[in-house]
């Protein structure tokens, strides 16, 4: 067995030992990182290893998210601000980089960051210094980067999505995580781990699993990897009736999957369904990059209807986002407007 369980790295296939033994190698050498791996694999929880075991682990380590950073807040949240550098800005806030000195700084989904804020990141990443917004010293900051995304960057820069240069200086180590279905044994090892940790959470008897819980949790796909087991054994503790965990509404539902369409054909139709999503996030983010926030000159370079493009904008930019940039009138919302996703 080659987990860390006091980091929730739990696994013992010989692809997840792999992968430990890899990062296990990355701790010391204190270089930026790029962690890759699907959804749900645990990218946040290796970096957290990577931080919490390096000489590094008594001071912060700070992730941001960003796909949920809206452009025009990049800089002042990653670099900070000086009083006065903007409305309502009555005071100095040294940022998240000035926060975490000494520290990791965790850039999830870095895929997501529009070729602006990829200017600025490399910019910081050339020689660790930067500027706060409004301000004119030039400061320094001790920090590892470390990055993850779950989709293809060689790709992106490809296709001019993602700038080649900034690849270079997040790639400089890098670790992939394995899919869950890719780990074989791993799943029901993750499963009794979450028991425990669920049954000690709530102060419940553990609740082992029945034979036919065993068998289904071996032949699960995991599109939704470790987090998805780990929801399902959540719901599943709490609601069992038995004390023996089955998940009968789990197997029910994957055999209706299964008897609705054919294996082959559900794998085709999931994947171009993915990849339909994926070039659509990324087209919209570049024409919005482009026309400056602005969903008229986007619809524009689209050739599409603009009430079109804007459903593409709320769906892309997740809705919680894309409602709230609207609210504050951060994106362009009547057909003649002027202003601009600031």
């Amino acid at each position: 067995m080659c987990s860390l369980p006091n980091l929730n790295l739990i696994g013992s296939s010989s692809a997840f030992r792999l992968t430990l033994e890899r990062l296990r190698r990355l701790i010391h050498l204190d270089a930026t990182v790029l962690i890759r791996g699907e959804s749900g694999t645990g990218k946040e929880l290796a970096a957290r290893a990577l931080h919490d075991l390096s000489a590094r682990r008594d001071k912060p380590f700070s992730p941001i998210n960003c796909g949920a950073l809206p452009d025009s807040l990049f800089e002042s949240e990653l670099f900070g601000s000086e009083r006065g550098a903007f409305t309502d800005a009555r005071q100095g806030r040294p940022g998240v980089i000035g926060a975490a000195d000494g520290g990791t700084l965790f850039f999830d989904e870095v895929d997501s960051l529009s070729i602006r804020a990829q200017s600025g990141l490399l910019r910081f990443l050339q020689d660790k210094s930067y500027r706060r917004v409004g301000g004119s010293s030039e400061l320094r900051a001790d920090v590892r980067v470390v990055a993850a995304c779950n989709v293809d960057l060689e790709a992106r820069a490809r296709d001019k999505l993602f700038r080649p240069d900034l690849l270079y200086r997040l790639n400089v180590l890098n670790v992939t995580l394995p899919p869950l279905r890719e780990r074989p044994g791993d799943a029901v090892e993750l499963a009794n781990f979450f028991i425990r940790r669920f049954s000690h959470q709530y102060d419940l008897p553990v609740k082992p699993l029945h034979p036919d819980a065993i068998e289904f949790l071996e032949q699960c796909r995991w599109p939704g990897n470790v987090r998805e087991l780990e929801n399902m054994i959540h719901r599943e503790f709490l609601t069992a009736e038995d004390n023996e965990l089955h998940f009968r509404e789990a197997r029910s539902q994957l055999l209706e999957g299964q008897r609705r369409e054919p294996t082959g054909q559900q794998c085709f139709s999931k994947a171009k369904a993915a990849a339909i999503s994926n070039f659509e996030r990324r087209y919209v983010f570049e024409l919005l990059d482009r026309a400056r926030g602005n969903i008229t000159q986007a619809a524009r370079l689209a050739g599409k209807d603009r009430s079109a493009f804007g459903k593409l904008v709320r769906k892309y930019h997740s809705s919680e986002l894309a409602e709230s940039l609207l609210g504050r009138g951060q994106i362009s919302t009547r057909p003649d407007d002027s202003e601009h996703w600031k």
